[in-house]
Parts: structure tokens; C-alpha cells; sequence
């Protein structure tokens, strides 16, 4: 079994913040695979169902940003899960947006959701980075991750959403390599099918073989 977290806050007011694309990913998940409906547990909002016939569920604490370990934490030891069944979705500000990186372990690098998970349930949870850009200006930071994303977001946000829901079942396999390769191959098709090198009369290149062989 997975736990998918998606990591935000709850309410209306905070639906289309940049802090929020923790519960944004979750969500695409929830559809395109067709969880059940969302009811409350563990102190957040839980949806079951199967990625690539694996059980997974998916927790949206509703504890604010700050507090999301004491959901996560409850729901792991409920299904007597280890830290690695563990997978937490959520915003990264130093990456660019609409980029992704997965690993396991390190530090919360300054998210509080992070922070509270690690505190919860220890480092070694597989954490989803999905990139919301840096504002350029340390200023300008907290304005950024808790402001809403701009309409013209929408043109490389939607579709990397959807390129995440699509390879979620990997992550239910823990191939996490294999679903971070998907993604970027999901959002860069023309890269999927690259020619073989050829040579100056136009053959596809031969790997080179020592002599005699």
C-alpha cells in the first residue's frame, strides 16, 4: 500500500495558492484514476482507491501547512506503514516551475509541511518537488508561495499536473526514477524519439569495438 499526502492549506482562500500544488497534484490523481469520494480521517481528507493495482491512499491534511505531520503520522501508523510507503507531494521553491524531483530523505529546506512530517514520522519519506519558480528577491518570497498563480500559469500548470497523475502508478511501484523520466517525457514528447546518431555518410553510428573483435 501508498500513502499519497498532498501537502497544503485547507479553505477556499487558499484553493489557488502556490503553496497549495501539493493538494492540486493529489487532486488530478483522485480523478483520472477514480478514487472514491473524499471523507474525513485522520485528521484530513482521505481518498482510497488503486494505482496499477496497487492500494493506495491519498491525505490532504486539514491541519494548515504547519501541522500536516500529525495527520500523516496518524494514517502511517493506522495501516502500519514504513516512512518509504510514504510519498509527499508538494512545492518547491527553488525549482523551476513545472519541474519535478523525487528522493528519499534530506531536510525540509524551510516547508513547514516538511518539517512537521519529519518530526511526525521521521526523514526517510519520498518527497515529490514539484517547482513553483523563485520570485528572484528573498523579499518577495512569502508573497510568492502564498499568492495565487497567475492566468497565464495555467499554460504549463495544467499540464504538468496531468502528467503526474499519469505516472502515479509508477510511484505505487516505487519506481521513482522510472516516474520522474515519465513525467519529463509526458510534458517533452519530441524528446521520447530521438534519431540515432549517423555518421558522415548518413549510417546510424556503430559503437566502437576493440580490434579483432
Amino acid at each position: 500500500m501508498i500513502l499519497l499526502v498532498g501537502l497544503g492549506n485547507p479553505g477556499e482562500k487558499y484553493a489557488r495558492q502556490r503553496h497549495n500544488i501539493g493538494f492540486m497534484a493529489v487532486d488530478e490523481i483522485i480523478r483520472r484514476h477514480n478514487f472514491s469520494p473524499e471523507r474525513k480521517r485522520f485528521q484530513g481528507l482521505v481518498c482510497e482507491g488503486t494505482l496499477d493495482g496497487e492500494k493506495a491512499l491519498i491525505l490532504k491534511p486539514q491541519t494548515y501547512m504547519n501541522e500536516s505531520g500529525r495527520a500523516v503520522g496518524e494514517a502511517m501508523r493506522f495501516y502500519k506503514l514504513a516512512p518509504s510507503d510514504v510519498v509527499v507531494m508538494h512545492d518547491e521553491l527553488d525549482l523551476p516551475a513545472a519541474k519535478v524531483r523525487i528522493k528519499t530523505g534530506g531536510g525540509a529546506a524551510g516547508n513547514n509541511g516538511i518539517k512537521s512530517i519529519t518530526s511526525h514520522i521521521g526523514p526517510e519519506f519520498r518527497r515529490l518537488r514539484i517547482g513553483i519558480g523563485h520570485p528572484g528577491d528573498r523579499a518577495r518570497v512569502s508573497g510568492h508561495v502564498l499568492g495565487d498563480f497567475a492566468k497565464a500559469d495555467k499554460a504549463w500548470l495544467e499540464p504538468l499536473l496531468d502528467a503526474i497523475a499519469e505516472a502515479a502508478p509508477l510511484l505505487a511501484e516505487g519506481k521513482d526514477s522510472s516516474f520522474a523520466n515519465r513525467v519529463h517525457l509526458i510534458l517533452n514528447p519530441s524528446q521520447s524519439k530521438k534519431p540515432k546518431p549517423e555518421n558522415q555518410a548518413g549510417q546510424p553510428k556503430q559503437k566502437d569495438t576493440p580490434d579483432g573483435v
